[in-house]
Parts: C-alpha cells; sequence; structure tokens
C-alpha cells in the first residue's frame, strides 16, 4: 500500500533516506540539516516520504515560502513592474507559497522516486497529496493560505517534465525558465594549460587579459573558522551581488556558508579573494557526485571592472572542475553570455506553477512569471576552435 508522511525537520526523517540510490548531495541529510540551520527567514522546508508498504520508494523536499514585497523586488528598474505597479502584483505574489524542491538553487533538487518500486503516475499522484497535506497544515498552524504551488526546474528531458497528463490535472502552467549554464570538461583536458589551449585566439586573448588584471588579487579557501570570523564580511559581499538582482524571493542567513561548511565539510568549498590583506570578494563551490555545482558568490562593486573579478570567478571555478576530473560544471541561470565566454553551454529548463484562487489571478500570475524569470535575448559566445 503506498503511502507518505510529512517531516517538518531533518531529524525526523526515516534512517533509510539517505540509503536511497540518488546522486544529489541537495537530497543527501547533510545539506538538508546545514539547510534547516541557517534557512532565509522567509523559507520553511518539509520532508516528504513515500512508502510502498514499509518501504521507502521516494522522497520530496517541499518548501514553505512566505512572499514578501521588500524581498521580491529589489532594485528593478523593470518597465512593467513600473507600468503595473509593486502594490498591484504583490496582491497576485505576496503571501505563501509552496515549491516542490530548492528555492535557493538552480536544477531539479527536489524529487526522487525508484522507480522499480514505484511507477511515476503513483509517485507523482502522491505528492500532489501531500501538497494537499501540507497546504491544511500550513493553515491549522500558521492561520496562512497557500496561495501559488510550484515544481521547479526541469529540464526538456526529464521524464517528470514530460508528464503532461499529471501537470494539466493539477492546472499548473508550464512556464521557460532561464536556461542552465552547464560547462562539459572535455576527456582532452588533462589540465587547465589543455582548457586554455582549445581557445580560439579571441577567447585565449581575453583568459590572458583577465588572468593578468587579477594578479594582484590573491586566491584562498577558508576553512570553517575562517568563515566564521568572516561571516559578516562575506555576508556583505553577498549582498553587493544578491541586491543587484532586480526581482529575489529570499536573502540568505548570515551564517548559511558556516553550516554550510559544518556539514558538508570538504564537499563544500569556499574561496576568497583579498586585495592587500582584505577581503574583497568570494565565491563557494559544492561537490555533488560527478558534477560540481557553482554556488552563491560576492565581490565589491566598485572593484569588478579593474580586476574582472567575476570573469576570473569563472576561470576559477572551470579551473577547479577541470583539475579534480569532474564531468562537468554546473553554473547555474544568469548571467549566460558571459559563462558561454568561458564554454558553458544554456540547457533549457521549465518551472510550473498555479495560483489557488481562480482564473483571473492566474493570468496575471502568468505575467508577473513572464517578466520577472524573462526569456532573455542573449548572444551565445563559441570561444573553441
Amino acid at each position: 500500500m503506498i503511502h507518505f508522511k510529512i517531516h517538518s525537520r531533518v531529524s525526523e526523517v526515516p534512517d533509510d533516506w539517505d540509503r536511497l540510490p540518488t546522486d544529489d548531495v541537495f537530497l543527501k541529510t547533510p545539506f538538508l540539516k546545514a539547510l534547516e540551520a541557517s534557512s532565509p527567514s522567509n523559507i520553511s522546508s518539509y520532508f516528504l516520504a513515500v512508502y510502498n508498504a514499509e518501504q521507502l520508494v521516494g522522497i520530496a523536499i517541499m518548501q514553505r515560502v512566505q512572499m514578501y514585497l521588500d524581498d521580491v523586488f529589489r532594485r528593478t528598474s523593470n518597465t512593467f513592474f513600473k507600468r503595473c505597479g509593486k502594490v498591484l502584483i504583490s496582491k497576485i505574489v505576496k503571501g505563501n507559497a509552496l515549491i516542490v524542491g530548492n528555492l535557493m538553487h538552480t536544477g531539479q533538487h527536489g524529487l526522487y522516486y525508484n522507480a522499480e518500486a514505484i511507477t511515476q503516475d503513483t509517485f507523482l499522484d502522491t505528492i500532489s497529496k501531500g501538497i494537499t497535506t501540507l497546504t491544511e497544515i500550513i493553515k491549522t498552524d500558521f492561520g496562512k493560505k497557500v496561495r501559488i504551488i510550484g515544481f521547479k526546474d526541469y529540464f526538456e528531458d526529464d521524464p517528470i517534465s514530460n508528464n503532461d497528463k499529471f501537470f494539466k490535472a493539477q492546472n499548473l502552467y508550464k512556464a521557460i525558465a532561464q536556461p542552465n549554464m552547464i560547462f562539459k570538461v572535455s576527456d582532452s583536458w588533462n589540465s587547465v594549460e589543455n582548457y586554455v589551449a582549445s581557445f580560439n585566439k579571441k577567447y585565449r586573448r581575453r583568459y590572458k587579459t583577465a588572468r593578468k588584471k587579477s594578479a594582484a588579487i590573491q586566491r584562498k579557501e577558508l576553512t570553517l573558522h575562517e568563515i566564521e570570523s568572516n561571516s559578516e564580511q562575506l555576508y556583505s559581499l553577498y549582498e553587493c551581488v544578491s541586491d543587484n538582482a532586480g526581482v529575489n524571493s529570499f536573502k540568505l542567513n548570515k551564517h548559511h556558508f558556516y553550516h554550510l561548511k559544518s556539514q558538508l565539510n570538504d564537499d563544500f568549498k569556499l574561496f576568497g579573494y583579498y586585495l592587500n590583506n582584505e577581503l574583497v570578494g568570494f565565491y563557494t563551490l559544492i561537490r555533488n557526485f560527478n558534477k560540481l555545482e557553482t554556488y552563491f558568490l560576492g565581490y565589491k562593486a566598485d572593484l569588478q571592472h579593474q580586476y574582472q573579478m567575476y570573469l576570473n570567478m569563472l576561470f576559477d571555478m572551470a579551473s577547479f572542475g577541470i583539475n579534480e576530473a569532474y564531468d562537468e560544471v554546473v553554473f547555474a541561470r544568469t548571467a549566460m553570455e558571459i559563462k558561454s565566454s568561458i564554454g558553458a553551454k544554456p540547457h533549457n529548463m521549465h518551472i510550473y506553477v498555479k495560483h489557488t484562487n481562480n482564473f483571473m489571478a492566474n493570468a496575471i500570475l502568468r505575467l508577473v512569471v513572464k517578466y520577472a524569470n524573462p526569456v532573455r535575448e542573449w548572444e551565445e559566445r563559441h570561444p573553441f576552435k
């Protein structure tokens, strides 16, 4: 008999949760513990366990997101928002959303099921029942109605994404998200030198210029203690980048990186950029089995152009992936053009979303999704010979 249990604490999940054969660190309890200890103030995670009789056959991460006006809208100049007004849009967006997946990271890091023990249709139907139960729990415990339900992020060839019958039955609207930029590590790149040598003349010169501009920058991996002692500065640098996103749905907890390092140990990397012994930038990486996931970063905006800090961080992350022999480096969405200039390729993704109120609210939500997460016109770069 198929049934499910919903847990609000990582400590409550069944012992065999981590024994499920899913190659995704974002579904494992060390990451989930770090997330639980340092979630953004407006995000709460729930953990759904699906059973066939007594056997754990599937899991889902679901996040309750409290959408506030000041969190959603940062320093935006989008004419759509100016024309319609933040207040009008907030009547649709503001409130509680329930997201299947991890809102804080690009990719489908919310679902896993054992296809030998449960069919996809049965698994997804069980997730739907879990969503219904969780919305009732949120209403009872917090007096809040879930206004938006969403599933994120699915590649075009993901079997779940292609289950049109399920999403139509749930009245979920399919929207194109910005592509996930993925850097495939070539078998011929035995070293960073091989990677650079594969550039055409224009981009090899660009690489050398960027490296020359950053010659004064010292790079250093931070220990757990150093992350803790530099938490204020790291958060300030993160805010410099995050606040310029225009539209966002959360702000990190100030101790997020500390808790990740504490739980993931060597699977979480934080590298600092120092100028004259001052921390002026950083980037983070997460080892995810055969994939290297880029995570949050930050830098002083007034130093970005002079030292080409962002481009150098991209090169450093790609170089780490090559030196550590990963299959690919996941650069996530945003800044597609500059990421393509170092060799990353776009992979289209979709999200599924609906408003729980009425047809008109869903119509407005479609516009909000479209303009908050636009499919931007951009020119893909082709750096290799």
